[in-house]
């Protein structure tokens, strides 16, 4: 029987059955390639006709202790890790160019070093001179970190089974390249291939293994996404280049909580920790202002208090702009139609500018109510109280829904000095001690209590 021949799109992993010049899945030319099948082992017997090893099989319930971890020093990168690295653990790292992902991994592996582990750093997008003068700009020249310039995935591996170092850095996934595979540095099947060493590598000899990934124009990280799913932990690098403010977010993580963020700051001399992001994101508020509402959020397991400012003026177009930086546009569309459906305020006619200040972007729904404030203060020209917190989910109904971790989102409130918060009716009743509760029920009453209007 002849071997089926299968093809994938170089540029976003896509397979097809045939090769034809333009891949249907992300509009590409050119970019769809044949990869070589699988063998069937011997012929005309196939792969179930050799015989291999058992494997070993163990109980569910059998008691082992949780793996050991190893702290870098770094406590915003131990959070995000879930608590310190884990020995065998495979991480991609991923964010914008120059965003700062070496800087931050460069600085983490002198932490490792310290630390006890035996580091190994391989770039394959700089020189070692390059490296070296990062490194002594940071303050990090006598690091015990072994550096290491290279691309050939063989020559890495090799070098790797004889040093048997704790922790590799591979910078970047996409500049490796396999002399098995017939591709270009950076395309599917390489990097792919690429993966799929290095993480075996790292379960079988004990070594965690670290991967930077390029990302693509829509954020994403560049090539198949089945290596999000060889790894065990998968990081994204965020921040906007206007601000000196820095995101490390967790988006997968088998040895701690989803979803955890630390937060760095850019500095001449490297990222630096900090501890307190709420005081931080709202260090820069004036005088209250119409527009500028506070929204006590959530990522992971850190309460975090950020600004959230709209401006809403006429337009001079036929068709009215809505710019949103750090929120999702089509949330905000959203909101817009709940309150001309359901209080019958029009925003016909008018610009409207959301933004969340530092930099910082937001995704849970609890900020639904903080936005609609926000642009109601805007347009009604009314500032909201500034020692004032705001949370809550809109429905389509223009209920306002409860959501999780009131009480944490309360008490980092109340520690930051803030004295009362409006919040959704029908959650826990309890809060921070001292802080006075606003409850509402609907968007309605909402905007009658805090803008006279219903």
């Amino acid at each position: 029987m002849a071997k089926s021949s299968a093809f994938s799109c170089t540029a976003c992993g896509a397979t097809h059955t045939r090769w034809s010049g333009r891949c249907e899945a992300c509009g590409e030319w050119n970019s769809i390639v044949e990869e070589a099948p699988l063998s069937e082992g011997p012929k005309g017997r196939g792969l179930g006709a050799r015989r291999g090893s058992a494997i070993v099989l163990g109980d569910l319930a059998a008691d082992e202790p949780p793996p050991p971890r190893t702290l870098s020093g770094l406590a915003e990168l131990d959070r995000v890790l879930g608590g310190g690295l884990v020995p065998a653990s495979a991480i991609l790292v991923g964010g914008d160019p120059g965003i700062g992902k070496s800087t931050l991994l460069l600085q983490a592996a002198a932490r490792f070093a310290g630390a006890g582990l035996k580091t190994v750093y391989v770039t394959g997008e700089e020189a070692r001179a390059q490296v070296r003068m990062r490194a002594e700009r940071l303050g990090l020249r006598q690091a015990p970190v072994q550096l290491a310039a290279a691309t050939s995935l063989r020559d890495i591996l090799t070098t790797l089974e004889t040093e048997r170092p704790d922790l590799v850095i591979v910078d970047s996934i996409q500049t490796m390249w396999s002399d098995m595979i017939e591709a270009a540095p950076g395309s599917v099947s390489q990097v792919r291939a690429a993966a799929h060493e290095l993480t075996s590598f790292a379960k079988r000899r004990g070594t965690s293994v670290i991967l930077v990934g390029h990302v693509t124009k829509d954020g994403q990280i560049a090539g198949p996404r089945v290596v999000e799913h060889m790894v065990d932990c998968v990081l994204y690098f965020e921040g906007e280049r206007g601000h000196q403010f820095r995101i490390l977010r967790s988006v997968k993580n088998r040895f701690g909580p989803a979803d955890e963020i630390g937060v760095f700051e850019m500095t001449g001399s490297g990222l630096a920790e900090v501890a307190n992001p709420s005081a931080l994101f709202l260090a820069g508020r004036g005088a209250p202002a119409p527009g500028s509402v506070v929204f006590a959020g959530v990522e992971g397991t850190r309460p975090l208090l950020v600004e959230l400012q709209a401006l809403v003026a006429p337009t001079p177009h036929a068709q009215p702009r809505r710019a949103v930086v750090g929120w999702d546009g089509a949330r905000l569309a959203m909101i817009l139609a709940v309150l001309e459906a359901r209080c019958g305020i029009p925003f016909a006619g008018l610009d409207v500018y959301l933004n969340v200040a530092g930099g910082l972007r937001i995704t849970e729904p609890a900020a639904d109510l903080a936005v609609a404030a926000a642009l109601l203060s805007a347009r009604e020209d009314v500032a909201i109280p500034p020692e004032t917190v705001v949370f809550g989910e809109i429905s389509l109904s223009g209920a306002l829904r409860p959501v999780g971790q009131t009480e944490n989102r309360l008490k980092e409130a109340q520690k930051l000095g803030f004295t009362s918060a409006i919040v959704p009716s029908g959650g826990k009743p309890g809060g921070a001690s001292g802080l006075s509760l606003t409850r509402m029920g609907d968007l309605v009453a909402f905007v009658g209590e805090v803008f006279g209007a219903g």
